[in-house]
Parts: C-alpha cells; sequence; structure tokens
C-alpha cells in the first residue's frame, strides 16, 4: 500500500501570493457575513461556513490523500482548536455585525496579534516580553478604548456589547494561536491536514447543534447563500491552508502581518458595498492599535541601544 507522499513547502513566490490572497479573502469575509445575515441567523451563518468550509478541505484532503494523525492527544487538541479557533468566534462575530458595521469588525480583528502576545506571555508562558513589547500591549488597549469610548459614553447598548464580542472573538484566536505553539507545534502535518483537523470537529459539533440550530427558520437570498458558500470555502476553508503555509514558511511575525491587511479590505468592501460610514474614532483607534502591534512584533523599537 503507497504511504501519501509527504509534505511539499512551497515556493518563496507562492507563499508571498497566498499571504496576499488570505487578507483579501479574510477581509471580505466580513462583508460575507453582513450579506448572510440577511437571511440567516449569526448560528446558522457560523454552522454554515464551518460547514461548507470543513466540505472543501475534505475533498483537497481525499484528493491529495493527504496524512491525518493517528494520535488520539493530537485530535484531542485539534478539538479543541475547532471549538476556540472557529465555533466561539465565529459566532461572536456574526453575533455582533447584528449591532456594528463590517468595517468596524474588521478593524477589531486586527487586535489578534497583541491577543496572541498577550496568551503566548501570560497564559501559556511560552513566549517572554520585553518592555518594549509590554508598552505595545497598552497602546494596543488604548487603540482599542479610543474606538468603544465615544459610543460607550453615549450608551452602552447593543452597539457597546458587541464591540466586547469582537474582543471576546479575538481574544479566541489569541488565546488559539498560542495554544497550537504550546501543544502542536511540531505535528508533521500539512497545513491542509492541520486546517481540516480542526475546522472539520468543528463542523461536526454545529451539524449535531444543528436541531438547536435551525429551529428559527431561514430565509436565504440568492446572495445571502452565495455569501455563506463564500465564506466557508475560501474564508474557512483554502484562507486556513494559505495562512498555515504562510506561518511555516515566514514564522508567527511575519505571517501576523496579515492583520494590516484585512482591515483596509473590511472597510473598503463595507463602504463601497454596504454604504457604510466610519466615524472619526475607529481609523484613529486603528491607527493606534497599529503602533501597539508594530511595537509587539518589535518593527518599532523604542530607545534602542548599541550592543557590543
Amino acid at each position: 500500500m503507497a504511504s501519501a507522499p509527504s509534505p511539499v513547502s512551497p515556493s518563496p513566490v507562492s507563499v508571498t501570493v497566498q499571504f496576499v490572497l488570505t487578507g483579501i479573502v479574510w477581509g471580505s469575509s466580513f462583508l460575507f457575513i453582513a450579506v448572510a445575515l440577511t437571511g440567516m441567523t449569526p448560528a446558522q451563518v457560523a454552522g454554515g461556513r464551518l460547514l461548507f468550509g470543513a466540505l472543501a478541505l475534505a475533498a483537497v484532503v481525499a484528493v491529495r490523500r493527504e496524512r491525518m494523525p493517528r494520535s488520539l492527544r493530537v485530535w484531542a487538541h485539534l478539538c479543541v482548536l475547532g471549538v476556540t479557533f472557529c465555533v466561539v468566534p465565529f459566532l461572536l462575530f456574526a453575533w455582533a455585525e447584528q449591532h456594528v458595521s463590517s468595517g468596524l469588525a474588521s478593524i477589531f480583528n486586527a487586535t489578534t496579534p497583541i491577543m496572541t502576545a498577550i496568551m503566548a506571555w501570560a497564559v501559556f508562558r511560552v513566549e517572554r516580553l520585553r518592555p518594549g513589547q509590554l508598552l505595545g500591549i497598552a497602546v494596543g488597549i488604548l487603540g482599542v478604548v479610543v474606538i468603544i469610548a465615544p459610543g460607550a459614553a453615549a450608551d452602552i447598548g447593543g452597539s457597546t456589547v458587541a464591540q466586547l464580542a469582537l474582543l471576546g472573538a479575538t481574544a479566541c484566536y489569541g488565546f488559539s494561536l498560542a495554544y497550537m505553539r504550546r501543544f502542536l507545534g511540531d505535528t508533521g502535518l500539512s497545513g491542509i491536514a492541520f486546517a481540516f483537523g480542526y475546522i472539520g470537529p468543528a463542523a461536526a459539533l454545529m451539524l449535531l447543534l444543528s436541531p438547536v440550530i435551525l429551529a428559527e427558520p431561514m430565509r436565504p437570498t440568492p446572495a445571502a447563500l452565495a455569501s455563506i458558500v463564500a465564506l466557508g470555502v475560501l474564508g474557512t476553508g483554502l484562507a486556513y491552508v494559505w495562512s498555515q503555509n504562510t506561518l511555516r514558511a515566514w514564522g508567527p511575525t511575519r505571517a501576523s502581518t496579515v492583520t494590516y491587511i484585512t482591515p483596509v479590505v473590511g472597510v473598503a468592501l463595507g463602504i463601497l458595498v454596504l454604504g457604510e460610514r466610519l466615524t472619526w474614532n475607529e481609523p484613529a483607534g486603528a491607527v493606534v492599535v497599529f503602533l501597539g502591534i508594530l511595537l509587539v512584533q518589535e518593527r518599532v523599537r523604542l530607545g534602542r541601544r548599541a550592543r557590543a
């Protein structure tokens, strides 16, 4: 019986293309969520994107005869990721976009590197942060306050709670990325097999919950159906594979700069397609958040000293 082919490292040009495509697709995902919500509930949107994402990845895994893990320990960790990296944040993003614009959701998504640094340092102890990086976390938090504070001061209502839910979603992403580093740093799996390893269980969980999820009837329009398929196949399927390939080729710091692309794409599509408007504090807060990310990733250093 022939063994499965070993993963082949993509070329530098291929990695760059996958990086850009990931940013574009993930930036578009917030538009897809907004359109899908016109005919579905948040739980149906989350379940639909996971189902189509899992089907797309399963097809690729089958065609390429990818090797899947045999260790129950690895599968247990992948199931944890299915909940923390997919089910919970997808539900939070879908619910929040009922109350905030898709562009604002994409801006909050950019806090993921800061959340990852916090989780890797404070929760899993897999990373030690220098003073400049701790300053970056503080600056990033300040940027979030700039975004949230005006609305919260006027009325602590649905919009403010939704923005906190978006932070909860990116905290889940940060937890999951640090969890990967702590427990799944060397599985030997290809990017496709690894992504299917946690998206598949996440989709299975949502299928088990389908009697509850489908209790409220769906009223999908053609645009909503097209959005949920694109959200699943592209945003939850192929983009996760591209992201894993970029992460392995470039490392976590360079790969996480995809968060510089997604808000630009998300805000632009929200304005051009949905007619959304930005208030002054949203782009201002985003700039402060990006400065915090640069400090956390040590792309900008304060008080750089020469070393012998």
